[in-house]
């Protein structure tokens, strides 16, 4: 059961293009997962600039650097 939980700043995207990058990551997360559709997940949670380093930094990336598969190419 894959789910894909997206943070990103917050982005102008209508549900069509919402509904386009579901589908793109859901196409990607198949192919190598050999999971069905039916089995993937993807949410979309837009945090402000502002708030990025207490809600997301702090607590999924700088302390899991180690176990990310791709790291970014930024530090706070």
């Amino acid at each position: 059961m894959p789910h894909v939980d997206i943070k990103c700043f917050p982005r102008d995207l209508n549900d069509e293009q919402k509904t386009a990058l579901a589908e793109d990551i859901a196409k990607v997360i198949i192919r190598h997962f050999d999971s069905k559709d039916s089995s993937v997940s993807v949410a979309l949670n837009q945090v402000q600039p502002e708030d990025w380093k207490a809600q997301v930094w702090d607590t999924e990336i700088g302390p899991k650097l180690d176990a990310l598969i791709k790291k970014p190419g930024y530090s706070m």
